[in-house]
């Protein structure tokens, strides 16, 4: 099941949008369902292009991070559990953490986000959790030799089957915290891929049966491919 929204649907106006990050968010979040976004800036778009290859189109992926939903605690927010590079503030952090969703309520920040729902049953949810606690109270790190690892597997079937070239003990990225958490409960998003393998855009494709439900902004192609398929398109129609 598939719930989107495309650029074309949404307001302008995303703070009065009944539709926004936050608004999105509080509807379907729920305790082990998984987040993606897509962001702008320019660390999230060189991840969006890096993925590529996985793509149908050849064009960038929608999604550059994925976190876990944990649970709603009592200042009454959804809290996550994620393997970040968080560089917005002075105070760097590096690997697992947990953070209020409201992180990703900035549309402009993030004009692509989604939240998907794999039918979890109560143990299951469980599970995932206490994995995603154990990688938070082990104070995992981010591994960036073990995200260049993946994206040099994604241009080889062979590479993508066999174990990360790059893996480091202690350390995951992003989508790789989520498939660990989700190994605990018996899932594997792409079987036969190792999980230190499993991108953003895996988690999204997975043929795994899932319920999808997302915000659109940004279909990830580029400006110079539009201007590209643009000018094509004028001197066909020039020639014609």
């Amino acid at each position: 099941m598939s719930d989107i929204l495309l650029p074309e649907d949404i307001a302008e106006d995303a703070s009065s949008d009944p539709r926004g990050n936050a608004a999105f968010i509080e509807k379907h979040a729920g305790p082990g369902r998984i987040g993606l976004c897509g962001g702008r800036d320019f660390i999230n778009k060189l991840i969006r292009k890096a993925q590529a290859p996985l793509t149908e189109d050849g064009h960038r992926s929608l999604w550059s991070h994925a976190f876990l939903f944990n649970e709603r605690r009592s200042d009454g927010q959804w809290w996550v559990i994620e393997s970040d590079l968080d560089l917005r503030y002075r105070q760097i952090r590096l690997g697992v953490q947990e953070n209020r969703v409201a992180r990703y309520y900035d549309a402009e920040a993030f004009p692509n986000i989604a939240i998907l729902d794999f039918g979890l049953d109560p143990a299951q949810i469980r599970q995932v959790q206490i994995a995603g606690l154990d990688l938070l109270a082990g104070l995992s790190s981010y591994s960036i030799s073990e995200l260049v690892g993946t994206l040099m597997a994604m241009h080889s079937r062979r590479l993508r089957r066999r174990s990360n070239l790059l893996a480091k003990e202690g350390a995951l990225y992003c989508s790789a915290l989520v498939q660990h958490c989700y190994h605990a409960a018996g899932i594997e998003f792409l079987p036969g891929v190792p999980g230190k393998n499993i991108a953003p855009h895996d988690i999204d494709d997975s043929p795994i049966p899932h319920a999808t439900h997302r915000i659109i902004r940004d279909l990830g192609v580029s400006t110079v491919r539009t201007l590209a398929h643009s000018a094509r398109a004028r001197l066909s129609s020039a020639l014609d």
